[in-house]
C-alpha cells in the first residue's frame, strides 16, 4: 500500500504550555490520499485553519505526527516541507509584475534564471494568464489576482498545495468559476490539495473527501456524497446543506413517524429518541392529498426556483420548489410529502 500524500495520526494542537490551555484540536487522524483533493470543512472556530497551518510546518502539534509520503515532518518547518500554500489574501507583491510575482519562490530558492522563466511562463499557462506577464496586481481584476496566486503555488511544484479560504474575497459567478478552475487544474496535473473553507457547497463541488470538523474534532469525513446523503450526527445533518432537525422517535416495528407520515431507516436502529433531518429539496406539495396539512406564510422568487415557508403542525418549515408554472400564493393549504432523497434519520444529541 503507497504511503498518503498527507497523513495525521492522532495529533492534538493546544496553545500555551500549560496543561490545563484548551485543545484547540482534539486527536484527530485522517489521510489524504496522492492525487486528490480534501477539504476541511467547519464553522469558524472549529480549528480546520490550525489543521492546514500544521500541513504547512506553520505551527507544531502538541501530541502525534504529522507525516508525508510516508515520512514523520511533524518538527520540520515550513522550509523543509514541500508544500505550497495559497492564501485568502493572495499576498501578491505590489511592487512587482505577473511575472515577478510568480518567479519570486524560485529566484529566493536559487532556481537557475532561465529554467525559473520557463517554469512561470508554463505556471502562467496552466492558470489561464498568457500574455499577462507585465501586468501590476493592481492592475488584474480579483479573479486575474487569484490565478497569479495559484500560479506562484503551482510553479513550485509542492507535493501538496493547501487552500486557505480561496475564494472569499469573489463575487458569486467568479467563485463558480474558480473552484471549477482548481478542480480541473488538481485532476489533471494530479496534485494532492488540502483545502479549507466554510462554505459547504464549495465544498461539495471541489473534493474528493470531506472532513467535517466540529469543536476541534472530525464529526465525520467521507465523500462528498456520503456526508450529504448519509450524515451520521444531528451537528454534520444541520451543517451540511440547510436541514432542518425534527425530533420523533424509532417505534417499536422500526419505523419513524414526522407528523402523519411515517418513515424506515436505511438502517435498523434501536426504538428511542431520533432526529429526522428534512433537506428542503426534499419535501413534495401537492394541492390536493394526504400529507402534512402546511400553510403558506411567505414566498421569494430566486430565478430558477421558489423558496416558501409553511406552518405546519410541526412548526415552520422551509421547503424549496423548481416548479416555476404552479406557483403558490400566500394563505393557500397544501399537503407536504416527503421524496426518497434528501432525508436522514440520526441518533438524537
Amino acid at each position: 500500500m503507497k504511503p498518503a500524500g498527507v497523513e495525521f495520526r492522532n495529533i492534538s494542537k493546544r496553545y500555551g504550555t500549560k496543561p490545563t490551555a484548551p485543545l484547540v484540536v482534539r486527536d484527530i487522524s485522517f489521510a489524504i490520499e496522492k492525487g486528490t483533493l480534501t477539504t476541511i470543512l467547519g464553522p469558524s472556530g472549529c480549528g480546520k485553519t490550525t489543521v492546514l497551518r500544521m500541513i504547512a510546518g506553520l505551527e507544531s502539534p502538541t501530541a502525534g505526527a504529522v507525516l508525508m509520503d510516508g515520512q514523520d515532518v511533524s518538527t520540520l518547518g515550513p522550509a523543509d516541507r514541500n508544500v505550497s500554500m495559497m492564501f485568502q489574501s493572495y499576498a501578491l507583491f505590489p511592487h512587482m509584475d505577473v511575472l515577478g510575482n510568480v518567479m519570486y519562490g524560485l529566484n529566493m530558492s536559487g532556481v537557475e534564471k532561465s529554467s525559473a522563466l520557463s517554469r512561470a511562463r508554463e505556471a502562467l499557462a496552466n492558470t489561464g494568464l498568457v500574455g499577462y506577464d507585465d501586468r501590476l496586481p493592481s492592475e488584474l481584476s480579483g479573479g486575474q489576482q487569484q490565478r497569479v496566486a495559484l500560479a506562484r503555488a503551482l510553479v513550485l511544484e509542492p507535493a501538496v498545495l493547501l487552500f486557505d479560504e480561496p475564494l472569499s474575497n469573489l463575487d458569486a459567478r467568479l467563485r463558480r468559476e474558480m473552484r471549477e478552475e482548481i478542480r480541473s487544474l488538481q485532476q489533471r496535473l494530479g496534485l494532492t490539495v488540502a483545502y479549507v473553507t466554510h462554505d459547504q457547497s464549495e465544498a461539495l463541488a471541489v473534493s474528493d473527501q470531506i472532513i467535517v470538523m466540529n469543536d476541534g474534532g472530525i464529526a465525520q469525513r467521507g465523500s462528498p456524497k456520503d456526508l450529504y446523503e448519509h450524515p451520521q450526527t444531528e451537528f454534520v445533518a444541520g451543517f451540511m446543506g440547510e436541514a432542518m432537525l425534527f425530533s420523533s422517535n424509532v417505534q417499536a416495528d422500526g419505523r419513524v413517524p414526522l407528523g402523519s407520515l411515517m418513515l424506515q431507516p436505511r438502517g435498523a436502529m434501536q426504538p428511542g429518541p431520533v432526529k429526522v433531518a428534512v433537506r428542503p429539496e426534499a419535501w413534495h406539495i401537492q394541492r390536493e392529498g394526504d400529507g402534512i396539512a402546511a400553510k403558506l406564510v411567505k414566498l421569494a422568487y430566486l430565478g430558477s426556483f421558489y423558496e416558501y415557508t409553511f406552518d405546519t403542525p410541526l412548526g415552520s418549515v422551509f421547503v424549496v420548489s423548481r416548479d416555476l408554472l404552479d406557483v403558490l400564493e400566500p394563505g393557500c393549504t397544501v399537503a407536504l410529502t416527503l421524496a426518497g432523497h434528501g432525508v436522514s434519520i440520526v441518533p438524537a444529541a
